[in-house]
């Protein structure tokens, strides 16, 4: 039997989400003409907003629940993950620029890695207001660099400031990541 908590409209927002990936995936696969890209950029958004609405309906409802605190982070590093795979695929990320989209994806990959860590000791790190913006950034750098080509045959210029933000979004990513590392070394040294 499910848990009701499973079936609350924030968890089922996480599941849409994590749907969105492949849906995301498939527009750029299937369709890397300028309607590909412009679907690809709907359910990219549609997955962002849901992104922040269902942690909004959580806590307002009082259904926060520890499967949505699971989720959440596994649904953001997919869709992030997928979208900048899709993005190098098509060469929208090419060249220097590739190495913006290894910084995010290694640290997804090493403060999940140390989340595992911290929380075998017990040791919690909450997400500071910097990792937020770094991910609000990041879902933006994304949905413009999703348009790309696109959106360049309307408003010239839209690839170089998606990428030019991405390259943001990568410092700061480096920042928090650092933030997680001084947490799980210091919790480290003293158990």
């Amino acid at each position: 039997m499910t848990s009701p908590r499973a079936a609350s409209l924030p968890n089922v927002l996480t599941y849409a989400r994590i749907l969105a990936v492949p849906a995301v995936v498939a527009c750029l696969y299937l369709g890397p003409d300028v309607n590909g890209r412009w679907w690809a950029l709907a359910i990219y958004l549609g997955a962002c907003f849901t992104d922040w609405l269902d942690g909004y309906l959580a806590r307002a409802w009082h259904q926060q629940s520890t499967l949505g605190r699971m989720l959440d982070p596994i649904a953001d590093k997919l869709l992030v993950g997928a979208t900048l795979l899709m993005l190098t695929h098509d060469s929208t990320i090419d060249g220097v620029q590739v190495w913006a989209a290894v910084i995010i994806l290694c640290r997804e990959i090493l403060v999940s890695g140390l989340r595992e860590f911290l929380a075998e000791l017990n040791v919690k790190v909450h997400v500071t207001q910097l990792a937020k913006w770094k991910t609000t950034l990041q879902m933006v750098a994304l949905g413009v660099l999703l348009a790309g080509p696109a959106g360049d045959q309307i408003v010239p210029g839209v690839t170089s400031t998606g990428l030019v933000l991405l390259w943001v979004a990568a410092l700061l990513t480096l920042w928090t990541g650092f933030d997680y590392l001084k947490a799980a070394v210091r919790a480290a040294m003293h158990r």
